[in-house]
């Protein structure tokens, strides 16, 4: 085999899943002992199933013998090493290699490469000559291979205190690749072929490329080497999650672009593995017109809809094959990525890449990437194409569509040569229609089908979303299968048909929050600076301890009640208030009437002008641990393990008549409840309990809508946004939690180093109240604190905050009430 070469030796010119071991420098002899005999200089490489002598001229072809064809006698080169001294070890390698070769079955080979390949590592280590200083401190050593697609290369890792090592057998492409540890922003695990081994390091946030892509030979050595890796930058780096991605798209700080990127790295997608390269959907159905509507939804691909559902009547076809089928049962025959499809639309940036896949040769001319529009027809069409796109549509550089390095990839039926892609009318609108209303309003969908809750079980197949059970997750446990021909035969078939991504949510994904001011006739994309919260909204970062010019020294033991409104004492009284301690406390609108809930079961309620009590709620069994007024009604929550609902006058409280309570609901727990919130339209309750649950209650129909288990331990405060949309919780557990309220799901949670015992919050950032006393203000999308306050010498167990965000008022177990001002 040679190739006219315009370009040096490259691990692609390897046989798929082969191994380069060796080099050395080495003559070619050609018509030895005659006349015009000659001797190319070059290197001599050693492979698992050939051997490849690469010319230091670039004229001259590479030679590649295989294996197998070592000693047929029907072909002769003779190469002379530079070192006579190594060609007994290189002859016994060869004749190693010649013997795998001529094993019968596949598997059987691939096992006695593997045994010479562990041998190979077993008697080499990394060189510690390589390290960068000599004070570096090594942390591990193990055996791994680096991962370039379609290409591994086996060798040794290395990690010290400061930089992350990895050493190729063979010293290609380099004699050793270092990263630096403070460099290293992302860090995943990674399923290679189905198999939990590999992991990929990223130093820089945003971009597809990582810096290296490891494939380990056990599972421990890959979790030592992420743990060790994680703990380095744990100090510096948020680790973010599906469910805090989710969240940061959701209000709008991160475009679509940037969330289908997050969700595929995290689920296993890498554009090192071109059977899990990163997915992204086709959007547009409209190849035809000078310039896109992006109001109109006929515009837009259905992304409710796998690629084989979009075609009713091919669906039917799929849907009656896919009923008469014994088990395994799949709807499609192909998947809707694979490294053949990837390659199919890269092939004019990577034709190396396609012919390393298709043994040297560029696919049948009419069957390339050849236009836009013909792709997406075949895909409505086809009866096995149902390939979604990759990122590169929607990214800025648009070299992949161009054929810059003038490939001669043939003439089709017509006679006509293959070029550059062709493009729709309105060519340069991807990006932006990935932006628009319209897909930001139904990219969920989508995400439902291919990373979500559609992706398998019985959702996906009343989705018709049901392919090859060997593309899933778990679909095939390679460990179990101790034929090595039926598992090499099964990796073959998985690697080139294609994966599934990990399935990263079994809930339904939640709709992006769309900013209030966008206008369905509004064709222009939602830029990800837009923020649903109000530039005319005030937050809490700026609330400092100089903020304190009020510090009132009331004492909480039931006697006193100060109100403050427009941030001045207004009134102050001595209410004859019981002995017992009150658990809340709240001013009816009007300013008239106070009501506050105690742990001797009752409800009181007291009149400001007069300055006492008026009337008296005897509605539970046990304390009554929070009250919130409403239109109203008043809701309470009791350790009684209800929540109950009651329709009274307040204006009667003003007279000598005594309330007429009519109890409306009751929403019945399994233990003590300890906090509730409502939103503001009045239709939504959330209940916290002491163990930990959170239940989100249709306050309509008194029916529960989502029951979570989210903390251990007691729930102290949860808060819907000012949207509605999320709700926030703090529990005993030290931990934050957010839930999408329309569909129940947990998307977010964060630690803290103590309980927060009371919050407030604007739907990003958080204000909240320790146990130790402290103020902090939090972050939200990044989990982390931005500012510490002192505020109270025991846990602070009380705030309120005005709706302009401005003014706060604590209170703590030191039975100190603060006033804080917010200052800009």
């Amino acid at each position: 085999w040679r190739s006219m070469r315009q370009a040096s030796f490259s691990l692609l010119l390897l046989n798929l899943e082969e191994y380069y071991f060796e080099q050395h420098r080495a003559s070619h002899i050609i018509n030895k002992g005659c006349r015009d005999e000659r001797k190319i200089r070059g290197s001599l490489k050693i492979c698992s199933k050939s051997i490849i002598f690469e010319p230091d001229e670039n004229l001259q072809p590479i030679i590649k013998v295989s294996s197998a064809t070592l000693v047929d006698g029907k072909t002769e080169h003779l190469f002379q090493l530079d070192v006579a001294g190594k060609l007994g070890d290189v002859v016994q390698t060869l004749h190693q290699l010649y013997r795998a070769s001529c094993l019968d079955k596949m598997g059987d080979q691939a096992a006695m490469i593997t045994a010479i390949l562990q041998s190979r590592l077993a008697r080499t280590s990394f060189d510690k000559n390589r390290f960068q200083s000599i004070s570096e401190t090594l942390r591990m050593e193990c055996k791994a291979e680096m991962v370039t697609p379609l290409v591994t290369n086996p060798g040794h890792v290395c990690v010290t205190d400061a930089n992350l090592y990895f050493q190729p057998l063979n010293g290609y492409p380099k004699p050793v690749v270092q990263i630096t540890l403070q460099n290293v922003r992302r860090i995943y695990k990674r399923r290679h072929g189905l198999m939990p081994l590999g992991l990929e390091v990223f130093c820089t946030e945003n971009d597809i490329c990582s810096d290296i892509y490891l494939k380990f030979y056990n599972c421990q050595d890959r979790d030592e080497l992420y743990f060790l890796i994680a703990t380095y930058i744990e100090n510096h780096i948020t680790e973010h999650t599906a469910e805090s991605y989710m969240l940061q798209w959701q209000r709008g700080h991160i475009s679509n672009y940037q969330y289908l990127l997050h969700l595929n790295n995290l689920a296993d997608r890498s554009c090192n593995d071109l059977s899990q390269y990163p997915v992204f959907p086709w959007i547009i159905a409209d190849y035809s017109s000078a310039e896109l509507d992006l109001t109109k939804p006929e515009t837009f691909r259905d992304l409710s809809k796998p690629i084989g559902a979009l075609n009713k009547e091919r669906l039917e076809r799929l849907l009656t094959r896919y009923e008469e089928m014994t088990e395994p049962k799949f709807m499609y025959g192909s998947h809707y990525s694979s490294p053949g499809y990837v390659l199919f639309y890269l092939v004019r940036v990577a034709p190396e890449y396609m012919l390393c896949l298709q043994n040297g040769k560029f696919d049948h001319a009419d069957r390339m990437f050849n236009s836009v529009a013909e792709t997406w027809k075949n895909c409505l069409d086809g009866a096995t194409d149902f390939k979604e796109l990759i990122p590169e549509f929607y990214e800025n550089d648009s070299s992949f569509l161009v054929n810059s390095l003038k490939l001669d990839l043939g003439k089709r039926q017509g006679g006509k040569t293959v070029e550059d892609v062709e493009l729709p009318p309105w060519a340069s609108g991807s990006s932006k229609a990935l932006e628009s209303q319209y897909v930001s309003e139904h990219l969920h969908e989508w995400i439902d089908l291919i990373f979500g809750c559609k992706q398998k079980g019985s959702k996906a197949v009343t989705a018709c979303n049901v392919f090859h059970p060997l593309t899933y997750e778990g679909g095939v446990d390679l460990n179990s299968i101790m034929d090595p021909n039926e598992k090499v035969a099964l990796l073959t078939q998985i690697l080139e048909f294609g994966q599934t991504p990990k399935q990263l949510f079994t809930t339904p994904h939640p709709q992006r929050i769309m900013p209030k001011s966008s206008s369905r006739t509004s064709s222009r994309s939602v830029s990800i600076s837009e923020s649903p919260v109000s530039p005319n909204e005030e937050s809490f970062e700026d609330l400092t301890e100089e903020s304190i010019t009020l510090v009132l020294l009331f004492t909480l033991q039931s006697q006193l009640f100060h109100l403050i409104t427009d941030g001045k004492i207004k009134h102050c009284f001595v209410f004859p208030f019981l002995l017992q301690a009150l658990s809340s406390c709240i001013i009816l609108p009007g300013d008239t009437t106070v009501i506050t809930s105690s742990w001797d079961n009752n409800i009181y309620f007291y009149s400001i002008a007069f300055g006492r009590r008026q009337d008296i709620l005897m509605g539970h069994d046990d304390a009554v641990s929070k009250i919130c007024w409403r239109d109203g009604c008043l809701y309470s929550a009791s350790w009684d393990s209800t929540v109950k609902v009651w329709k009274c006058v307040p204006g009667e409280t003003l007279s000598n008549k005594r309330n007429c309570f009519e109890l409306l609901a009751e929403l019945e727990h399994d233990v003590s409840v300890n906090t509730i919130d409502l939103t503001p339209s009045n239709t939504i309750l959330a209940s916290g309990t002491k163990e930990g649950t959170i239940s989100v209650w249709d306050v309509t129909t008194a029916t529960v809508l989502h029951q979570l288990p989210c903390h251990s331990g007691t729930v102290f405060d949860a808060a819907f946004s000012p949207d509605s949309r999320h709700l926030l919780s703090a529990g005993e557990d030290c931990c934050f939690k957010v839930i999408d309220v329309q569909t129940g799901m947990l998307i977010s949670s964060v630690t803290a180093d103590e309980p927060q015992r009371c919050f407030r919050w604007n739907g990003n950032t958080v204000l909240s109240g320790s146990q130790s006393g402290e103020l902090l203000t939090w972050d939200l999308l990044s989990g982390k604190v931005t500012e510490r306050i002192k505020g109270h010498a025991g846990a602070v167990t009380s705030m309120w905050m005005n709706e302009q965000c401005n003014s706060v008022i604590t209170g703590g177990e030191d039975k100190q009430i603060t006033f804080w001002k917010l200052q800009y």
